[in-house]
C-alpha cells in the first residue's frame, strides 16, 4: 500500500518521492502486465510504458478513485493496446530450472509445471477474460476495484470471472486428472 503523503509530494513535484513512489509499484505493474500479455519482453516493454506514463501523469491523479486501482487502469490499458497491435509470433525463449541444495526436487519440478500449466491456460483466455482473471488472483483487488479499473459494470466482471473460471476448468482438465502434457 503507497502511502497517501508520498503520492501528494509527487503529485507536488518532489521527484525523489516521484521515484520512490515508482519503484514501490514496478513489481506490481510487471505482474500485471507479465500475466495478461504472457511474455518477459513484452511486459517488459509495457511496465516501463506504464511507469513513463504514471510518471507523467501523476499530476492527474485524483483521489476519487484508489491509486492501486489507478495505476492498474494505466497497465492494463497498455497491455490491452499492445496485445492488439501485437501479430502472432513464436517466442523461443529458454528457462533454467535452477534448485537450491536440500530442495525436494519432485516438488519444484511439479510447482513449476503446474505454474506453467496455469500460466499458459490464462494466456488462452479471451483478452477480457484474462484482465479480471489477473486483477482479481494475482493482484488480489476485490470486485469492486476491477469495475473501477476497467471502467465496466460489477455484474460484468463477475460474469467475466465465472465465465472464465470454467474455460481455465476446461483448460486446466488434464493437469487435474494427473496428466501432464508432453
Amino acid at each position: 500500500m503507497v502511502e497517501p503523503a508520498l503520492i501528494k509530494a509527487a503529485q507536488a513535484g518532489d521527484r525523489e518521492a516521484l521515484v520512490t513512489l515508482l519503484r514501490e509499484i514496478e513489481n506490481q505493474v510487471y505482474r500485471t502486465a507479465y500475466y495478461l500479455l504472457n511474455n518477459e519482453q513484452d511486459a517488459l516493454d509495457a511496465s516501463q510504458d506504464a511507469l513513463i506514463r504514471i510518471y507523467t501523469k501523476i499530476g492527474s491523479y485524483e483521489e476519487k478513485a484508489q491509486f492501486r486501482t489507478w495505476v492498474q487502469r494505466i497497465v492494463t490499458n497498455i497491455c490491452i493496446d499492445k496485445f492488439r497491435r501485437k501479430k502472432s509470433s513464436v517466442s523461443i525463449e529458454e528457462h533454467e530450472m535452477v534448485f537450491e541444495a536440500g530442495d525436494n526436487v519432485e516438488t519444484e519440478v511439479l510447482s513449476a509445471y503446474a505454474a506453467e500449466e496455469i500460466r499458459e491456460a490464462i494466456g488462452k483466455l479471451p483478452e477480457h477474460h484474462r484482465t479480471v482473471v489477473v486483477l482479481r488472483y494475482l493482484q488480489d483487488f476485490s470486485y469492486n476495484e476491477i469495475a473501477d479499473s476497467l471502467n465496466l459494470p460489477l455484474n460484468t466482471v463477475k460474469s467475466y470471472l465465472f465465465r472464465a473460471r470454467q474455460q481455465l476448468q476446461i483448460l486446466l482438465q488434464d493437469y487435474q486428472k494427473g496428466g501432464v502434457r508432453g
